[in-house]
Parts: structure tokens; C-alpha cells; sequence
């Protein structure tokens, strides 16, 4: 037996155990022991895998496709898988992105606070898109860096593909995933997890939905950071993960507290997209106030 499969494997293994005990899909969850039974067999240590082949290496093998593989990196590369800290209820965003080289304590805080950043993922897109450019203390050469940095750590083996940051589900799609968590979650339907932060008493309070849209598989579970419980929006925010592309994504619903949508369920980050969803379903449910509206 290879010491680094073994570990790798493990970590798959407990994966697929807590996505069945959160009721996920069984697809997913036979997916992760598959591949951590294929970890496990190999002769070759995983890392040398990686080392010789990279992530197109680790798809050879049987049974794993490049979600599997980039979790596989990950796990190799760090000792840790982002999903699996979720899934045990372990997230701490600011710890994570503190991290990063370039990131200290003071400015992962003001990257969760004020971009509401919350995982590598969502930094490494931020790096690119231009927000991290308009917070001062971001020069060109620091965002460079963590460009870099985070291209290794997320087991990028090509230029980030701009393109990709287009890869995301529709306003309507994310909308509906959130509805089914909160309905779920409100009558008692889903699994809870006992989050390890903001929880002395180690309850179990925090509901987590595993689901499914066409082949796009889904997690979703309230916010359970500092900013969420500073604000008293741990029952109102919720955190939705998807397959995107190249990599999982997330997204944060909230209720905007700002006209023109207060109120109203939005996406951080695609405000003017909801903006637009909202007036074309008042469009569709009321054509003549739009017409009106358009003639004033």
C-alpha cells in the first residue's frame, strides 16, 4: 500500500460517507468511493502521478473525471479539500484566504467583508474580474501573485480562461435552488450539520441541501461567517456551490436591503442581472405598466 493513496483515498472515502449521510445524490456518492478505490489500488504514489502527467494523469485513471482529479490535486498539493472542510462543517473563509501569499489577517477580513469573498475560488475570479485592482493595498504585482499562487493551489494547467468567468447556472436556476433550501430547510426536510465555528454548544443547526438541475449538481447551507452573524443574516444568506466549468463555484442569495430591490431575493455579485430578471417578470405579469413605464 502507497502511504500518500492511502491518505488521498481516505479523504474521498469520507467524503462520499458524508454526502450519504446528507442525503446526496447516490451517482456522486458512488463516484468519490469509486475513485478512492482506484487511488487506492495504484502502484504508482498519486503525486508522482501528478508530477510526471498532471491533472491529465490523474483522468487517465479509471473512474475519474476532472472534478475528481482537481479534487485529487488539491488533497495532494495541501493536505486539505475545500468541499470536504464544508461538508464537515469546518469552513473558516478568512483563515483560507489569509493564507494565500500576499493575504494577511487584515486584508483577508476586509476581502470576506467587503467583496463578501469567501474561498480561493471566488478570490481567484476576483483577481481577474477587476475587483481586487479597486481595493487599495492591490497593486499589479501583488494581484499578479496571487494569480499565481492560486493557479497552483487550484491545479490550473493552462492561462485562467477569461471566458469561464461567464460559467454560471442562469438568475432562474440559482433562484430555484434557493427556494428548495429554504423551503426544505423551514419544514424540517433536510439533514443538519454542527458548523465548528460560532458553536460552543456543538449543535447541530445548520441544514445542508444536496440537489441536482439537468447534470449540475448543487450544495447549499446558510452563512455561517463572522460578517453572517455580525448582522444576524445566518437564517437569510444562503451559500450555494455548483459545478462551474473547470472548477466548483459558489454564490451568496441574500434579501437586498437597497432600492431598487429591497426585499427581493438577489445574487451578490449579479445585481444588475437580477435587477433585469425582476423587470422582465413584472414585464411578463403586467406588459402594460411596462409600456407605461417606458413611455414616462
Amino acid at each position: 500500500m502507497v502511504k500518500i493513496n492511502n491518505m488521498v483515498a481516505d479523504r474521498l472515502d469520507e467524503v462520499a460517507g458524508l454526502l450519504q449521510d446528507q442525503n446526496a445524490n447516490q451517482f456522486r456518492v458512488r463516484a468519490y468511493r469509486h475513485a478512492a478505490e482506484t487511488i487506492r489500488l495504484q502502484n504508482e504514489p498519486v503525486d508522482v502521478t501528478i508530477k510526471r502527467k498532471g491533472l491529465e494523469g490523474l483522468q487517465a485513471l479509471p473512474g475519474i473525471g476532472e472534478s475528481l482529479a482537481r479534487s485529487i490535486y488539491q488533497i495532494v498539493k495541501s493536505g486539505r479539500l475545500g468541499m470536504l472542510d464544508r461538508l464537515r462543517g469546518e469552513i473558516e473563509p478568512e483563515k483560507v484566504l489569509a493564507s494565500v501569499p500576499g493575504i494577511g489577517p487584515v486584508m483577508a477580513e476586509r476581502l470576506h467583508d467587503e467583496l463578501g469573498i469567501d474561498s480561493l475560488e471566488e478570490l481567484e475570479v476576483a483577481a481577474h474580474d477587476g475587483r481586487l485592482a479597486d481595493l487599495p493595498g492591490f497593486g499589479d504585482k501583488r494581484i499578479a501573485g496571487i494569480r499565481d499562487s492560486l493557479a497552483t493551489r487550484l491545479g490550473r494547467i493552462r492561462n485562467y480562461p477569461k471566458e469561464n468567468l461567464q460559467a454560471q447556472p442562469s438568475i432562474d436556476e440559482i433562484f430555484d435552488v434557493d427556494r428548495e433550501y429554504r423551503e426544505k430547510g423551514a419544514s424540517g426536510a433536510l439533514g443538519k450539520i454542527a458548523p465548528r465555528r460560532f458553536n460552543p454548544a456543538h449543535e447541530a443547526w445548520l441544514p445542508v441541501l444536496h440537489t441536482t438541475r439537468g447534470e449540475r449538481h448543487y450544495t447549499a447551507l446558510f452563512s455561517n461567517t463572522a460578517r453572517a452573524h455580525q448582522l444576524g443574516k445566518t437564517q437569510d444568506w444562503v451559500v450555494i456551490y455548483y459545478d462551474g466549468g473547470d472548477r466548483e463555484r459558489q454564490c451568496t442569495v441574500i434579501t437586498s436591503y437597497k432600492e431598487p430591490l429591497e426585499g427581493y431575493r438577489i445574487i451578490r455579485g449579479r445585481e444588475v442581472e437580477c435587477a433585469a430578471y425582476y423587470f422582465r417578470k413584472a414585464a411578463k405579469n403586467d406588459p402594460q405598466r411596462l409600456s407605461s413605464a417606458a413611455d414616462d
